[in-house]
């Protein structure tokens, strides 16, 4: 009897381990299929939104990408850091809306950097936020940031040489420096013992190069071709990038104000004549 029982005793745990290692499987199963819905589901958002960043719908962009604003997955938190910040430039997005809007961008660039510091995409927005930012926090916090963003530019360039607008991004810092007002030079001068300096040379260098690596990738690098080579006394070439400027198709908002500008620009060549 005695032996009876320490078998059955024995089955009986023998079962509740089967039975325990079973359900171990079912679970682990389970964690494995919902890990790989997860992944797909998030694949299919990041085609969703590229769609319509391509399609030039940034309100339906963003409310895509704000129902994933607790993700992880610094894919998407960088496309939701530059949906953010196409809202807040939208001629309909009110003043406090913009500011509220180019916060948010920053916090999802950051997040996004913070989750995978090898990605182009995330140094190169939490460049462009940052420098969003900083038009809201004074001269001398624009002037700090300045390295900030030529750091985060420069990696993004690194890890990505074939990135046009990363490229572009560091052409448009040369430039923004180069221009500084002459107060600016004097604060950062007493903040800075080597304060932030460029030339329109560099930043024209810089639209050249990503020019190269994508033909007409851009109406705004474009444009500013026409620009620099205006600062730099060269009226036909500036001619040349800002016609290409105002020709070129009309995608987007964006598009069109540049359109106007370069359309400007060139009847300023024609009232001189």
């Amino acid at each position: 009897m005695g032996n009876s029982g320490t078998f059955k005793r024995s089955l009986l745990f023998s079962a509740l381990s089967y039975l325990g290692f079973e359900t171990y499987q079912v679970i682990s199963q389970a964690v494995l299929v919902h890990a790989a819905a997860k992944v797909f589901e998030i694949e299919e958002v990041l085609e969703q939104a590229d769609y319509l960043y391509e399609s030039g719908e940034t309100e339906k962009l963003y409310q895509l990408l704000t129902q994933y604003k607790e993700s992880e997955d610094a894919e998407l938190l960088w496309r939701l850091a530059r949906a953010s910040r196409d809202v807040a430039q939208l001629s309909g997005t009110s003043e406090e809306e913009k500011k509220f809007l180019v916060y948010e961008a920053l916090e999802y660039a950051k997040r996004a950097l913070e989750k995978n510091e090898s990605s182009c995409a995330a140094h190169k927005w939490y460049a462009i936020c940052i420098g969003d930012v900083g038009d809201y926090e004074g001269v001398k916090a624009k002037i700090a940031n300045a390295y900030i963003i030529k750091e985060h530019f420069e990696k993004a360039i690194e890890l990505n040489p074939k990135d046009a607008t990363s490229i572009h991004l560091m052409g448009i810092w040369c430039y923004t420096v180069a221009e500084m007002p002459w107060y600016q030079r004097r604060i950062a001068k007493v903040l800075f013992a080597t304060p932030p300096s460029s030339t329109y040379e560099e930043a024209l260098g810089y639209f050249h190069r990503a020019e190269q690596v994508d033909p007409n990738f851009y109406s705004k690098n474009l444009l500013l071709l026409g620009k620099t080579y205006l600062k730099l006394h060269n009226k036909k070439l500036a001619a040349f990038w800002l016609t290409k400027a105002k020709d070129y198709p009309a995608h987007t908002e964006e598009d069109k104000q540049i359109q106007t500008e370069a359309a400007q620009l060139l009847g300023g060549f024609s009232d001189k004549n």
